[in-house]
């Protein structure tokens, strides 16, 4: 029994293999450029569940060494505390300012003590997630979220601001996590400032940017952050969490240290103590870049179309070019007449015979170009000897109905041009 062998797969063309790197290409470039964007932004984060993360001991970028020593310039005192309960005995002791940069560590049975404070003293609490305020029972709410943080002025969405120090601060770099409180709290920064007057009064601040040593220097940060954590002269005690907090037993030690040598930085693996909802429900794309970032894409993404437009095939009626090459003038005629043909244009082709030869028969007649047709119709039947209706139906009739007709109508033209207008011998000029 013989097989026959199966047939071979035709090749696929030349054309159409260009046709698939134009589509694939772009495309993929552009999934390179989103991915590379995405990742570089996860990297360039904050993650507050390192160790030395906004640490008054630690020098890197996302400590808090530098504002330490800026807090102890303007001579506030300063008590780092590195587990939840000794932080709570020193601001007990009188009213002072309790900073808590990583509230997410801290354990849940113990965040209804950070409001339990002498009168007078102050919680500040940087972007605390949304079981932190439902524990701490302060009535707010996150209400929104940015890609990246913003810098804004205390009064940007036309509310006034009652804080001081923001408003002594002015445009900072707080505009990541945004708050919606009650109408007792005020408001700065659209939202991302929110301080809740209370016998612990609370201050919430919807970024790190302000506190870290990469960001200090930006805008307003300096100023923000010195002044929530020491205008009032109160004693400053720093919650330095290295992991999440331990469940409380009642016994806890503090651990307290000024001399402590900077963390070595590590992610904690585990936290079995913590039950948070994903906290980047929200990142709108469009928010993270200014203004004429977006104008500069859409410049380009407009550019790129009228690129496209002007590689792209083009449709429409046949249009003079200057050839590149010198091309023989029988081909020139074989090639337009197929494309004539393939086209349907009779009309088109009738318009030119006739107007060729009326260009040759005026000059020979001594009849400029604007002369009326009747007039250019008697004079050649007169030349010529034959019919003035004849002649008029060859030089201004109607088109023809097909393909033997537009043939007789340019053998006939040709006949009478031939007549008028014989071509010169050869050696005598055109």
């Amino acid at each position: 029994m013989t097989v026959a062998p199966a047939p071979a797969r035709p090749a696929a063309s030349p054309a159409s293999r260009r046709r698939w790197h134009r589509t694939v290409v772009p495309l993929g470039l552009a999934a390179l450029l989103i991915g590379a964007t995405v990742v570089l932004h996860a990297v360039d984060q904050p993650d507050p569940d390192e160790r030395g993360f906004l640490s008054p001991v630690a020098g890197d970028d996302d400590g808090g060494s530098r504002l330490a020593e800026e807090l102890r310039a303007q001579g506030v005192p300063l008590r780092r505390e590195t587990d939840t309960a000794g932080a709570l005995r020193a601001a007990r002791a009188a009213p002072s300012t309790l900073f808590v940069p990583a509230p997410d560590l801290v354990h849940p049975d113990t965040l209804t003590g950070l409001t339990a404070l002498p009168p007078g003293s102050r919680l500040v609490l940087v972007e605390p997630s949304r079981r932190v305020l439902a524990e701490l029972g302060t009535s707010v709410e996150p209400a929104g979220r940015r890609w990246a943080t913003r810098a804004l002025p205390p009064d940007a969405d036309g509310a006034e601001c009652r804080l001081p120090e923001a408003v002594r601060a002015g445009t900072a770099a707080v505009d990541h996590q945004r708050y919606a409180g009650p109408e007792r709290a005020d408001r700065c920064y659209g939202g991302a400032l929110l301080r809740i007057p209370a016998g612990t009064e609370v201050v919430l601040v919807g970024a790190s940017d302000p506190f870290r040593n990469d960001r200090i220097d930006e805008w307003g940060n300096r100023d923000l952050a010195t002044g929530l954590l020491g205008a009032t002269g109160r004693p400053l005690v720093w919650l330095d969490l290295p992991a999440p907090d331990p469940a409380p037993t009642g016994t806890g030690a503090s651990r307290t240290t000024e001399t402590e040598a900077p963390p070595t930085p590590r992610r904690t693996a585990e936290r079995p103590d913590r039950a948070d909802p994903p906290r980047r429900a929200d990142n709108p794309l469009w928010g993270a870049f200014p203004a004429w970032f977006w104008a500069i894409l859409a410049q380009l993404a407009l550019a790129g179309l009228l690129v496209v437009l002007w590689r792209a095939r083009r449709l429409g009626p046949p249009v003079t070019e200057p050839l590149p090459v010198t091309v023989r003038a029988a081909e020139t005629v074989r090639g337009r007449a197929r494309l004539y043909r393939r086209a349907g244009a009779r009309d088109t082709v009738a318009a030119t015979l006739r107007a060729a030869a009326r260009d040759r028969v005026l000059p020979r007649l001594n009849l400029p170009p604007d002369t009326p047709d009747d007039e250019v119709a008697a004079r050649v039947a007169a030349a010529t000897g034959d019919d003035q209706e004849r002649v008029a139906g060859l030089l201004h009739g109607p088109a023809p109905d097909d393909d033997r007709e537009l043939l007789e109508l340019a053998r006939a033209l040709d006949t009478l041009t031939r007549t008028l207008a014989p071509p010169p011998s050869e050696g005598e000029p055109r």
